[in-house]
């Protein structure tokens, strides 16, 4: 699916995405990555919903956002509480949906201003 990009281009916007892709302001990222509004895409070592660790989650702490919305794959899989233990101990939100659903509310909340990071699972 092509999403159209605002065209402030002050923030990181999906601006696409598809089976084993993910475009950030046009940019093709064919692996798991972690987003944030105003901050570099940083890419997200994990392959498959198996290999999730709190480690892996924990990589968002230091931005503190409100809200981690954690895209799960291509269909919906919630993760064990104790995987996202250390956010919900800092009182930051975990929303769980398909990777689709969370590229969308992700842009939503972000033309919001809300302080929201996408956690993105692409398969391989």
């Amino acid at each position: 699916m092509k999403l159209h990009q605002d065209s402030s281009g002050a923030l990181n916007t999906v601006t696409g995405y598809g089976a084993g892709y993910v475009e950030i302001n046009l940019e093709r990222h064919a692996g798991s990555i972690l987003v944030m509004p105003d901050a570099p895409v940083i890419p997200w070592p994990v392959t498959s919903f198996e290999q999730l660790t709190p480690e892996l989650f924990a990589m968002l702490v230091d931005s503190a956002p409100e809200v981690v919305v954690f895209g799960s794959g291509e269909r919906l899989r919630f993760p064990h509480p104790r995987l996202t233990a250390m956010l919900t101990a800092r009182r930051i939100g975990v929303e769980t949906m398909d990777f689709k659903a969370a590229c969308r509310t992700y842009n939503i909340l972000m033309a919001e201003g809300r302080k929201v990071a996408a956690a993105l699972l692409i398969e391989a």
